[in-house]
């Protein structure tokens, strides 16, 4: 009887449960893996993956300098005086059943010299629009005759008036021209019957155009405080002194001697 036949294989190689790029660093079978305390700290780079939608939020990455539509910030040029580059206007306006009534601040005029510098050569106001009403929250802008522009020293007149207190101003935009007289605006500013605010009356007589007109708007105290520390803001600003301030440079001063002080040098200024 022939002995039975007996075959043997080559046993299979274990699978690899481990990446192709780490196969080389653990070939060996007997490698024992590193203590903890020798093991190497891990690193602190990692890659992030990049989002798949556009309203992703990374919180290491600086803010976005946009604005609430999406858009980029303008780039604004330095402010000249005088110049009309990136000019803001502004208004303060009140609405009331008869009439509306609007504070628009414009400012000084410059004038530019030889040395480069800039003088003021005209201080800006404060211009009232007075509108009638001509249906509910209609106002009428276009009547060009109901305006009046507030100096500053009649903005200080306004502050200064105490809670019983009136004043009026007369304006003739001809003054010292043929047409002198033929225009006369006045704006009177007294208080309310009950003393809880104030009247703005205005009215206009213009002989050239046969023009007589009366408009008046009553004032809160809320409303008027608002007048009053708006009026307190923007003097310095229709002056030119807030641009004066603006452009004094500590690495341009030049020393000033003070002269000594005596009564003498005191009556000469």
């Amino acid at each position: 009887m022939p002995p039975p036949l007996s075959v043997s294989l080559p046993s299979p190689q274990p699978l690899s449960l481990l990446p192709r790029h780490a196969r080389a660093a653990h070939s060996h079978p007997l490698a024992l893996a590193q203590p903890l305390s020798t093991r190497a700290p891990p690193s602190s780079a990692c890659s992030v993956v990049p989002a798949r939608h556009s309203d992703y939020f990374d919180p290491r990455a600086p803010p976005s300098q946009r604005d609430a539509y999406g858009q980029p910030p303008l780039e604004r040029e330095p402010p000249v005086p005088g110049g009309q580059a990136g000019r803001v206007f502004a208004s303060y306006s009140i609405y009331k059943g008869k009439a509306a009534l609007a504070f628009d601040p414009r400012p000084p005029q410059f004038v530019p010299l030889e040395s480069g510098a800039y003088k003021v050569a005209k201080e800006g106001f404060v211009l009232l629009q007075f509108a009638p009403a001509v249906g509910p929250r209609q106002y009428d802008w276009t009547r060009k005759q109901q305006v009046f522009s507030l100096s500053v020293w009649e903005m200080g007149t306004l502050l200064t008036l105490g809670l019983t207190d009136s004043c009026e101003f007369f304006h003739d935009p001809f003054k010292g021209r043929s047409d002198e007289g033929k225009v006369r605006k006045v704006l009177k500013v007294e208080p309310t019957p009950d003393g809880n605010g104030r009247f703005f009356n205005l009215s206009v007589q213009n002989r050239l155009l046969n023009v007589d007109e009366n408009i008046y708007i009553p004032i809160t105290k809320g409303e008027y405080a608002v007048i009053v520390s708006t009026f307190n803001y923007i003097i310095p600003h229709i002056m030119g002194w807030s641009t004066f301030t603006n452009s004094i440079k500590p690495e341009e001063s030049q020393p000033y001697n003070r002269p000594q002080s005596s009564p003498e040098l005191e009556w000469r200024r």
